[in-house]
């Protein structure tokens, strides 16, 4: 079961009253992974929010030709200790509602909460302000994303200028 203090360390949800969480926490669905577990795979239907809320999820391009994936694909980590960059699946509100990336458990274990698309579009309907916060949180969650893929881009266009000397 899903407490009110859990929900309320999420950064997605700081801004939320009590009474928000209460209606969020009914659909908030707890689970569990092992290391090396898939949580998605890039290009699955978007269909829920996820919160990592213990150990470290990285997100990872796939490899053509159904190569298996590994560290070195790894873009991003999501880590429950680390209120920036433990949202994942703002697909599920933007078009095409593909998941852009694969999700794989990267620690012993790890554990999220999923919130179906579907709940919380609910909520927002009949509570706009409570969707107001979340998704503007998304969108700082996108830029923060962007701004790392951005980084990652010069980080590796400086490697390989270095290496062509």
């Amino acid at each position: 079961m899903i407490t009110l203090k859990e929900l309320d360390s999420v950064s997605a949800f700081k801004e939320l009253s009590d009474a928000h969480l209460e209606a969020l926490k009914e659909f908030c669905i707890k689970e569990e992974f092992k290391k090396g577990d898939i949580l998605f795979k890039e290009g699955d239907s978007a269909e829920h929010l996820w919160i990592v809320t213990d150990g470290k999820v990285d997100l990872r391009f796939e490899l053509p030709g159904n190569r298996p994936t590994s560290e070195e694909t790894t873009i991003s980590s999501l880590a429950a200790e680390d209120d920036k960059k433990r949202t994942l699946g703002w697909s599920c509100f933007v078009p095409p509602y593909k998941m852009m990336l694969s999700a794989y458990c990267a620690t012993r274990s790890c554990s999220v909460i999923k919130i179906a698309k579907t709940d919380m579009l609910d909520l927002f309907e009949k509570n706009e302000s409570m969707g107001y916060l979340i998704m503007s949180y998304l969108v700082k969650v996108l830029g923060f994303r962007f701004q790392q893929f951005q980084d990652e881009l010069a980080r590796q266009k400086g490697h390989d200028i270095m290496h062509s000397w």
